[in-house]
Parts: structure tokens; C-alpha cells; sequence
């Protein structure tokens, strides 16, 4: 990256400023020399305060480590911890109670519950396929996956089953008589619809007519409303489309002609360009960008190859339809879209300061994600991201009040050199680190104006609890982590909070990821727990998963149930620093060590090979027993600091890790067989990613905050150079 261009102080790769000048400024008020000015103004007066905060995070960490040193041979003592945390700024004192006063917020982020997709924007195609998610076929979704039974000739390979179309379309009408009922039929009876007087009416086989049991839940059609194509309805603040087409081939078989189900879905949708890519130069962050610049602007296309013929996707339109009373209506056709910047900790060789360092990633990040999304606040027609005028911003790894207040100065002062009005940059705060949940008030206290976004992040949060509390012993086996006292107590604290300081109506209040795609019986089994403990978002890893965790929240009314949890006793601190220790180590056999590493070191492997070979982010990796797990950095951030913390504590030896990596690497190797681009790790274990995977582990103890990314993005370069 010697290829250059200077100015002022700045040293800017050639391809980042020829993206700048050729693709960002045009049709923006925005001269490129004056943006540059800009960042080096902007560099100079964050960048030391960016260290400063980086440099407080160790010596924090190194006090908490001293004092677990000390305390080695007394046992814990709960109070004494809580009064040591204190005194060393960890744990800082709450204010006053409060309200969030954020404004000109949409409504899919104040007012509507539902699922939240995140995806790589590196990647156009998902990115394309993420935002259009907004609307998914319920026919499709239960079709395809292991939601509906394979018993009785259900099979889903091949062609079309007419058994399982059935399967599909009797769970279909049981979803719409539980959540659009009818007065006195089921939807399996309907025979036709019809729209008299801006009232929904059905036909059943005996000729009877019915209509909604909540007539307000109909509110639109398409169509003759003699015989409508699309009937509108409505429920929980989200939308469903019955779909009618006597000619379509599923619906000239169904009693009402019906041929789908479609649901509003991924309401909104986190573009990311974090924990999911892996950008490490020019190249890589000027191709994220550009994506979410295509998104800001409506123009993005991607075209692939897809049973023989090239396609090509964009941004859906929005949808329209006639209301009751038969006037024109329009409804989004895309999930509204924030953008995740990276953390505060890693720089970027894309730009270089007046001595010749790196600049902080999070810093060109906030330029460059703000300075983009002026296109959309300007932008005029039906392809708008925002209808209120807002861009926005999720900031992930953030520890505690001071980090995020220097978030919000950061994005305040690239509004003031971009031209934009205060406040129009929103912040989601990322609740994943440990300083950051047990101060989360005063972290969104200094937010209040601009917060619309809090989630439990417990991938790595879990990452964090281990590395925090490294030097207090050996912790438990990972599989045991979800059943600790802390994990639960993190969760409902979130809540909590955000229900405490004002976010029912005005704000997110998220859940985690189902890390396991293929596994959607098992999503929709387990995951209507998160709008029942109160969250009005929760990550999916796909359109199809959107669309079936859309079904939670119509069965709870998230709002209601807020309501109830706003009486609730907050969550005990205790139990959130209750660190997860293993009792006595010694009840761990050999071979429970010895799986337990092999189910660590398999999955850093399956994860960091793609990572560092390919330059993927987030991927479906196989785990030790064959299932696609979807992994990025947090997953690899907790199973390597897993290693390093029973490393540290001599239930193994390093020699014991390295010989197991290598019995992995050929396990995982075996498991991309059918890949043309992988290249093996086994039998030389020779390669940078191999390499990349033992560091992880074997120097985990010594990582940032336990972060995986300063080993990742400099075996990435490496093998790039």
C-alpha cells in the first residue's frame, strides 16, 4: 500500500481516495480535500483520546488480575469484589433516574417488534438479500426447512410434494386463525374473499359469508375488491399478505385460491461492518463501504449465476395497495437498514497519521458510514432508507459510560464537519461487554439523545466474563455457561434498564443471535422467549429465519408485555459478577478436557481458516459433530479465550493444545473436502491460518480484552502480502 496521497498530515491510500472522490462526494455537498481537512481535524482531537481510552482498558484489566492474584488462597468474597470494582472505576456510582429523549426515530425501530437480521455488508448479494427481507413467504420459509415434518411422505428434495404443500399450508391457516381469526369459521373453510364497504367478507362452502372477529385488523387489498388478490391485514404493529391467484399452481388447489402467505419480517436490519467481515486494508474497507453506499443511494445491484442464468438482484420497491376505503396506500418494501461500525480498538493501514501510524478504524468508520449516509437523507422517491432523517449507527465493544460518550462526541463532531444537523446520527449500544452491562444506565445516560438501540450481545459478553476474570481460576466447560446465575441475571439487567430509562416506544431492546440456520424448528421452539422476556428485536441469521421468528411476535404484543416487565424488580448485581468457576477442577476427567479442547480448537479452526484464506467473516462452519453453526469472531473469541483461561490454569498444556489444533485441522480439512478454493492445514500445518488459530489460543491471555482481531488482521495481511 505505498501508492499514496498526501494531505496535510494524512497519508491516504490511493484506492480509498479515488472511492471517495469518484463514488461518495458526487451529488453531496461535500468537497473531497475539504473531507480530508475534516479527518485530519477530527483525527487529532479523537485519536488521542481513542488511546486514552485503550490504555484505561488495561490498566483496569491488569488492577482486576493483581487483585484475583492476591485473593488466590482466601476465596471470593462478594463484597469486598463490589467495593474493589468501585474503587478502581470499574463499577461507578448510578444518577438520578432518567427518560431517553431521542428524536426523529422510525417507526420500525421505536414502535414495531420484530426480527432483526445482520449480515456482511462486504458481501452485495446478502446485503441485497437482507434488506429486501422486509416481506418473506411464510409458504416458503416452512416449506424449506425442517419446520414441517418429513413423516407420512412429507419429503422436502425434488420436485414439488403435494404432502407437503399441504403440511404447509395447514400450519399457514392455523397461524392466521390464531392471529387474524375469524368470527365463526376457520381459514381452512374460506372460499373465496371479497371487500364490501371497507369490510373484509369470506365465503365459506356452504355459501355463509363471515368476516374478521377484529374487523380493525383488515386494512387493505389489491385487486378487483369483488374478488381481491391480496388481502392486507394487520396485527401487533406487522403486516400480513394473504396472497390469491386461481392460476397459480398452489393456489388453483386451495379452496380459497390462496397461492401464499406473506409476512413482514426483517423490520429492521444491521448492515455490518464488524464482527462478520473481515476488512484489513484499502481494499477491503473501500468494498464494504461501497456496498452501504449502494444501499444509501437505492442503486446497489449484484448479478450471479444461479441454475445456469444470471440474475440480478436490487432493492425492492416499496409495496402498494388500496386501503378500506379503496385510496391509493404504500407500505416500506425494505427493512430499515443501521449500519455497525467496528469498536474503538483496531487501526487500519488505509490511512496513515503525521507520524506514520495507522488511524483508529472506528474513527474513518464514523467519517465515512456518516458522510455516506448523506445520500439518503437527500435522496428523494420511493427507495429512502430513513423517512425521518436519521442515520444509523450500531457501536459495538464499547467498555463503559467513557466509551460510550466518546461515541457520541465522535459522531457530533463529524455532523459539525459534514454539514449535518446535531443529532442526526442515532447510536445503538452494544451490551457486551462486562464494564459496560453493570454501568449500562450511565452508559445510556450519556446516549440519552441519541441511544435507539440496546442488545445483549452474549457471545461476547461470554468472551469478556472469561477474560476479566481470568486470573480468579479455571471457568467452566462452555456448554454449562448458559445455565450460570450471571447469563440470566445480563439478559433480564438489559431489559430492565432500557425499560427503566424510557425505551418502551421510543427505542430497541434486543436479543442475541440463533447461531444454527439449518435448525429452525429448533429457532422457533426456543426463540419466542425473546419478545417474552421483553425485547422488541431479536438476530436472525437469515430472510427465512426472519420470517419464522416473525411469528413471535405476533404472538406476544411486545408493548403489553413491556408494560407488565416495568413493574418488575431490576435483575441483582450479585449475580451478574458472579464469576463462572469451576467448583473443584479436578472433577473434570482427562477426557473431558480432552473434548472439551476438541470442540474449542475445532471450531477456531473451521473459522479462521476461512477468515484468513478467503477473507470470509461469518460463515456457516461445521462444528465437531457436523452441524452448521454460523461463526464469527465472537464464537472464535469465546472458545479462545476458553483455551487460554484452562491453558493459564494447568488443566492443560500447551503441548496438549498445539497436538490437538493439528488433530483438528485434519478433521476440519476433511470437512471442506468438497470446497475447490480451500487449501488443507494437515499433514504440514505450515499455512497462516493454522498459525493464526494456535496463536489464538496459545497467546489468548495476552489479547486486547481477549479480542481476536489483532492476530486475525495480521495473519490476514500476511497472507495477502
Amino acid at each position: 500500500m505505498s501508492d499514496r496521497i498526501e494531505y496535510g498530515n494524512l497519508k491516504v491510500s490511493k484506492e480509498l481516495d479515488n472511492f471517495l472522490r469518484k463514488e461518495v462526494v458526487p451529488e453531496i455537498d461535500v468537497d473531497p480535500e475539504n473531507f480530508w481537512k475534516s479527518f485530519e481535524k477530527v483525527l487529532e482531537e479523537f485519536g488521542p483520546r481513542n488511546k486514552e481510552l485503550l490504555e484505561k482498558r488495561e490498566t483496569i484489566q491488569k488492577q482486576i488480575d493483581d487483585w484475583h492474584v492476591a485473593k488466590k488462597d482466601e476465596g471470593h468474597n462478594h463484597e469486598e469484589y463490589l467495593n474493589f470494582l468501585k474503587e478502581i472505576g470499574y463499577l461507578i456510582d448510578e444518577g438520578e433516574d432518567f427518560q431517553i429523549t431521542t428524536q426523529n426515530v422510525d417507526d420500525e425501530i421505536k414502535k414495531v417488534a420484530g426480527a432483526q437480521l445482520v449480515v456482511p455488508v462486504m458481501n452485495a448479494r446478502f446485503s441485497l438479500n437482507a434488506a429486501n427481507a422486509r416481506w418473506g413467504s411464510l409458504y416458503d420459509a416452512l416449506y424449506g426447512t425442517d419446520m414441517i415434518s418429513e413423516d407420512g411422505g412429507a419429503e422436502k428434495s425434488g420436485p414439488y410434494n403435494p404432502v407437503r404443500g399441504e403440511k404447509v399450508i395447514e400450519f399457514s391457516k392455523s397461524f392466521l386463525d390464531d392471529t387474524v381469526p375469524l368470527s365463526n369459521v376457520s381459514f381452512s373453510e374460506v372460499t373465496g374473499f371479497s371487500v364490501e364497504n371497507g369490510t373484509l367478507k369470506v365465503n365459506t362452502s356452504g355459501q355463509a359469508t363471515d368476516s374478521l372477529k377484529d374487523q380493525s385488523q383488515f386494512i387493505g387489498y389489491t385487486g378487483d375488491p369483488d374478488s381481491p388478490s391480496g388481502i392486507l391485514l394487520k396485527n401487533n404493529n406487522l403486516h400480513i399478505e394473504i396472497q390469491v391467484d386461481p392460476e397459480d399452481s398452489v393456489g388453483r388447489d386451495d379452496p380459497a385460491n390462496i397461492k401464499d402467505v406473506v409476512l413482514e419480517s426483517a423490520v429492521t436490519t444491521i448492515q455490518d461492518l464488524e464482527d462478520s467481515v473481515a476488512a484489513v486494508d484499502a481494499e477491503d474497507k473501500s468494498l464494504a463501504y461501497r456496498n452501504w453506499l449502494g444501499l444509501m443511494k437505492g442503486d446497489l445491484k449484484e448479478s450471479f449465476m444461479k441454475g445456469g442464468e444470471e440474475m440480478t438482484r436490487s432493492l425492492n420497491n416499496d409495496r402498494t395497495y388500496f386501503d378500506i376505503d379503496g385510496n391509493d396506500m404504500t407500505l416500506p418494501g425494505r427493512s430499515v437498514l443501521l449500519v455497525r461500525n467496528v469498536g474503538h480498538l483496531m487501526t487500519n493501514p488505509a490511512i496513515l497519521d503525521a507520524n506514520g501510524d495507522e488511524v483508529p478504524e472506528g474513527i474513518m468508520d464514523a467519517m465515512f458510514t456518516i458522510c455516506i449516509g448523506k445520500h439518503d437523507l437527500q435522496k428523494k422517491g420511493q427507495l429512502a432508507n430513513s423517512r425521518t432523517g436519521s442515520i444509523y449507527i450500531v457501536k459495538p465493544k464499547m467498555h463503559g459510560p467513557e466509551e460510550v460518550q466518546f461515541t457520541c462526541d465522535l459522531f457530533a463532531r463529524v455532523e459539525e464537519e459534514l454539514g449535518l444537523a446535531p443529532l442526526t446520527v442515532k447510536v445503538g449500544i452494544m451490551d457486551e461487554e462486562r464494564r459496560t452491562t453493570v454501568n449500562l444506565k450511565e452508559c445510556i445516560r450519556v446516549a440519552s439523545d441519541r441511544v435507539i438501540f440496546i442488545n445483549t450481545g452474549f457471545l461476547d459478553r461470554t468472551g469478556d466474563e472469561i477474560h476479566t476474570s481470568m486470573e480468579a481460576g479455571p471457568v467452566i466447560p462452555k456448554a454449562q455457561m448458559k445455565q450460570q446465575p450471571w447469563i440470566n441475571a445480563y439478559e433480564d439487567w438489559n431489559v430492565d434498564v432500557g425499560l427503566e430509562t424510557g425505551f418502551r416506544g421510543k427505542a430497541q431492546i434486543g436479543k442475541g443471535m440463533w447461531a444454527m440456520p439449518d435448525e429452525m424448528l429448533g429457532m422457533y421452539e426456543n426463540k419466542s422467549m425473546h419478545p417474552e422476556a421483553g425485547a422488541n428485536c431479536a438476530w436472525v441469521p437469515s430472510p427465512t429465519a426472519a420470517t419464522l421468528h416473525a411469528i413471535h411476535y405476533h404472538q406476544v404484543s411486545v408493548p403489553e408485555r413491556q408494560k407488565d416487565l416495568l413493574t418488575r424488580t431490576r435483575a441483582n448485581l450479585k449475580d451478574i459478577l458472579c464469576i463462572p468457576l469451576l467448583e473443584d477442577p479436578d472433577s473434570l476427567s482427562a477426557d473431558d478436557i480432552q473434548a472439551e479442547l476438541d470442540n474449542n480448537c475445532q471450531g477456531i479452526l473451521g473459522y479462521v481458516v476461512r477468515w484468513v484464506d478467503m477473507g470470509v467473516g461469518c460463515s456457516k462452519v461445521p462444528d465437531i459433530n457436523n452441524i452448521g453453526l454460523m461463526e464469527d469472531r465472537a464464537t472464535c473469541r469465546i472458545s479462545s479465550q476458553h483455551i487460554a483461561n484452562w491453558l493459564h490454569h494447568d488443566l492443560c498444556s500447551e503441548e496438549q493444545v498445539i497436538a490437538t489444533m493439528k488433530k483438528m485441522a485434519a478433521i476440519v480439512d476433511e470437512q471442506n473436502a468438497g470446497d475447490p478454493e480451500y487449501t488443507n492445514m494437515a499433514p504440514n500445518f505450515d499455512g497462516v491460518a493454522f498459525s493464526a488459530a494456535v496463536d489464538l489460543a496459545i497467546k489468548g491471555r495476552t489479547q486486547p480484552s481477549g479480542y481476536t482481531e489483532p492476530i486475525l488482521h495480521s495473519k490476514r495481511l500476511e497472507f495477502k502480502s
